[in-house]
């Protein structure tokens, strides 16, 4: 103990200082991380203010299906983003995530309460990554719910999967999955202190797929207060990893889907995936050929590639939901 007191006075006060304010500003994200992420455990719809949307649209909206491990915040900046392309055809709205997991029943029941306070009639979905699954899946259960109760539920137009995997399969890196989807199933949840290594480590091993400021920004917005919890990203893993596209096949009625992604994306393997999704909606699928080629990173970034991500969008819409043409007019567009 006197050994160890010595020791104490050899260090110095600026040490001192340096060390316990990183500590408690360790602590104080740890504690300001746990504040936010118990304030999210309700699914909410985010929307994004663009009151010509509304005065045009009145009763149309697009609902974007966030990806994996994106925060409330990323999937707001992307719907904000692709206001250009998608603004042409409806008010703009995504899901945001339960920090206590992913529940298809409750994400069906916010997008619900989102139409009938705004009195939509129609919806569009976007499939951001693993978002397209949850799309057909919850564009599916809204047709047996109008078809089995007779309710007033608003009509899918749409669906834009953007680099959507069609099954498990279709994931490069399975192996992190079954790690992931097997901790779960045993019960063990990752502390969210202890994600710092893997965000990191997973980024640089991917390095090729981003620039070294896209490695530090991604790795720091999984490490802020703001992003998803530890259990939203196991439960995203263990839907992702229990997902099968053949199960939909015949179930989505005249829903118009297209599928954009990038022969270059190392996340999900773009030939299969593609494949998998003409194989399953062949009746549905108008578009399957158009590409985000030179989009960095590669897979589903609108929101680090907006003006790339609006020209893709601006030739694949046309096809989806095709406007009227003026009265007595030539041409497309609304007079």
């Amino acid at each position: 103990m006197l050994r160890s007191a010595e020791r104490m006075r050899r260090i110095s006060r600026r040490a001192f200082l340096s060390g316990s304010i990183t500590a408690g500003l360790l602590a104080a994200d740890m504690l300001t991380t746990r504040v936010i992420q118990n304030q999210r455990r309700q699914t909410v719809m985010l929307t994004a203010d663009d009151d010509d949307a509304k005065r045009r649209f009145p009763g149309t909206s697009w609902v974007l299906f966030p990806g994996y491990k994106t925060s409330w915040e990323e999937a707001q900046l992307i719907i904000t983003l692709l206001a250009p392309s998608l603004g042409d055809r409806g008010q703009l709205a995504a899901v945001g995530y339960s920090n206590d997991g992913l529940d298809v029943d409750q994400v069906i029941a916010a997008i619900l309460g989102y139409a009938n306070k705004n009195r939509l009639t129609e919806l569009h979905f976007y499939g951001h990554s693993f978002g397209g699954m949850l799309a057909v899946d919850v564009a599916s259960r809204l047709l047996d719910l109008a078809a089995s109760t007779g309710a007033n539920v608003p009509r899918v137009g749409a669906i834009v999967l953007d680099s959507s995997p069609a099954s498990k399969y279709d994931v490069k890196d399975l192996t992190w999955f079954e790690g992931i989807v097997d901790l779960y199933e045993l019960g063990f949840r990752v502390p969210s202190v202890l994600r710092g290594g893997y965000e990191l480590g997973e980024r640089i091993v991917n390095k090729h797929e981003r620039t070294w400021t896209q490695v530090v920004d991604q790795t720091l917005e999984q490490l802020t207060p703001l992003a998803p919890s530890s259990v939203l990203i196991q439960t995203e893993s263990q839907y992702i990893y229990d997902w099968e596209g053949s199960r939909f096949t015949g179930e989505l009625g005249q829903i118009q889907m297209g599928f954009i992604g990038n022969p270059g994306d190392q996340t999900v393997d773009y030939d299969s995936a593609r494949a998998r999704w003409q194989q399953y909606f062949p009746d549905n699928l108008v578009s399957s050929s158009l590409q985000t080629t030179g989009a960095f990173p590669a897979h589903a970034s609108p929101q680090w590639n907006a003006a790339l991500y609006n020209n893709v969008l601006g030739k694949l819409l046309p096809l989806l939901l095709p406007l009227p043409r003026p009265i007595g007019g030539a041409g497309g567009g609304v007079a």
